[in-house]
């Protein structure tokens, strides 16, 4: 995993959709801190206070609003477990490997 291409790529795709704020963006931030210090194995089994605090939102209501819009969005894989004493799974899906496509399309544009 090249984590500054998926950064890259990562951007270059909130560049354009309107759809998410700073909240979206700082809490796939955190969720890729996670996947970071995982070694960048998926899934990630995460904490939401742990979440949360990472990416400074303070509001429950907003980091489920933000998660599931991640989700729904194509960002992420979103498991929730529904058990207080075991963490949510996410997937972190590879979007260095979706900017390699995007560059070998353009090239053969061109």
């Amino acid at each position: 995993m090249n984590y500054i291409k998926h950064l890259t790529a990562f951007y270059e795709k909130v560049a354009q959709d309107n759809s998410l704020n700073p909240s979206h963006i700082s809490l796939y931030l955190a969720l890729f801190q996670f996947w970071n210090f995982s070694r960048f194995r998926n899934p990630v089994s995460i904490s939401r206070d742990e979440v949360m605090r990472i990416s400074k939102i303070r509001s429950k209501a907003t980091y489920h609003k933000c998660l599931k819009n991640l989700h729904s969005s194509g960002y992420i894989d979103y498991q929730p477990s529904y058990n207080p004493f075991q963490g949510s799974q996410v997937v972190m899906l590879d979007f260095a490997e979706v900017l390699r496509l995007t560059c070998k399309q353009r090239k053969k544009i061109q």
